[in-house]
């Protein structure tokens, strides 16, 4: 079973974003143990510079991150995987029971400190994607691994 920690900037405010967080992590519960934990979004614009909103949120972070466990940033230079590649990942870096915490920054990204803790950067898309979104792309793509990885038919 994989041990997984996703922290997120930001609260899912709108009904359909829970509600859909809450599917997928029943559908994950069969193969992985998976944490949510929100830091709360620093403001941005006006007096606030992206750089300030960045280090706030990254201090936030960076209390979060408990020792010894594989943190995957997700970071618009990151390498891109297929969901395949995806799978291999997991079963690699989380196949042994080791905690994997992936981590999704706010609307300035993630700061300097927190991308250099982490041991990997993996970009979802060259798009960019409301927190919200990311969230729930990155927890079906958690679910369709698994879903490889139990050999189970998925598309991909």
């Amino acid at each position: 079973m994989f041990r997984i920690i996703l922290i997120g900037v930001g609260k899912l405010r709108e009904r359909h974003w829970q509600e859909a967080q809450a599917e997928y992590l029943k559908r994950l519960s069969t193969s992985a143990k998976i944490e949510v934990i929100e830091v709360e979004s620093e403001p941005l614009g006006e007096t606030v510079t992206p750089a300030q909103t960045m280090k706030a949120e990254g201090e936030k972070i960076l209390k979060r991150l408990p020792d010894g466990a594989r943190i995957v940033a997700l970071d618009k230079g990151g390498k891109m995987l297929d969901s395949g590649g995806l799978a291999t990942f997991l079963r690699q870096h989380g196949g042994s029971g080791e905690k994997l915490i992936f981590i999704i920054g706010g609307a300035a990204g993630l700061s300097a400190d927190v991308l250099g803790r982490a041991q990997h950067r993996l970009s979802m898309s060259a798009l960019t994607f409301t927190h919200e979104m990311a969230r729930i792309i990155l927890l079906e793509q958690l679910y369709r691994a698994g879903t490889i990885l139990a050999g189970k038919k998925y598309h991909y």
